[in-house]
């Protein structure tokens, strides 16, 4: 009986200090979300600037090259291109895919200044929305590395304490 309590305690602190690591992942991961989301802009501007590529190309190019989650939002787009305008495409591609990412709402505020001239202007004012959009992001990105190195260790200890208070009020 007392090993059962003994595996049951030290199931009970695993898991605690497993679901700190996991809230503290988190911050790596918007970190990551928001460089690839940048990355993509990167290429997109690019593509308008030295190809004749149309959007719905370019943006499925960029989601073979970037990661899952944001790779998302631009296949969404692309999908949403058959019957709606690039901007309302691009915030209803956001819209759908911001619960399946760690972005935060100013993230997600910052993301959606884009689709202001996306499709509707020529291509020296499509290239400036890309431009503010990475000066916007530039400043999110900051943001959330201090975040990160603020409290990516505090939740991985906060977890790992919780669980040894437990245990200890459980023995």
């Amino acid at each position: 009986m007392q090993t059962i309590k003994y595996i049951f305690l030290l199931a009970l602190f695993l898991a605690s200090s497993k679901i700190g690591k996991m809230l503290s992942q988190k911050y790596c991961y918007r970190v990551e979300e928001l460089e690839e989301i940048k990355n993509g802009l990167n290429i997109f501007k690019t593509k308008i600037k030295f190809t004749y590529e149309t959007i719905p190309e370019i943006f499925e190019e960029i989601s073979k090259n970037i990661t899952k989650n944001i790779a998302n939002i631009f296949n969404l787009t692309v999908k949403n291109l058959n019957n709606m305008s690039a901007t309302e495409a691009w915030e209803q591609a956001i819209e759908n895919e911001k619960k399946n990412t760690n972005l935060n709402d100013e993230d997600i505020r910052v993301i959606k200044l884009l689709s202001k001239q996306l499709g509707s202007t020529d291509i020296d004012g499509q290239i400036s929305q890309i431009e503010i959009t990475e000066h916007f992001l530039d400043t999110q990105i900051k943001q959330a590395q201090q975040e990160k190195e603020k409290n990516q260790k505090l939740y991985q200890k906060l977890g790992t304490t919780i669980g040894l208070v437990i245990v200890i009020l459980l023995i």
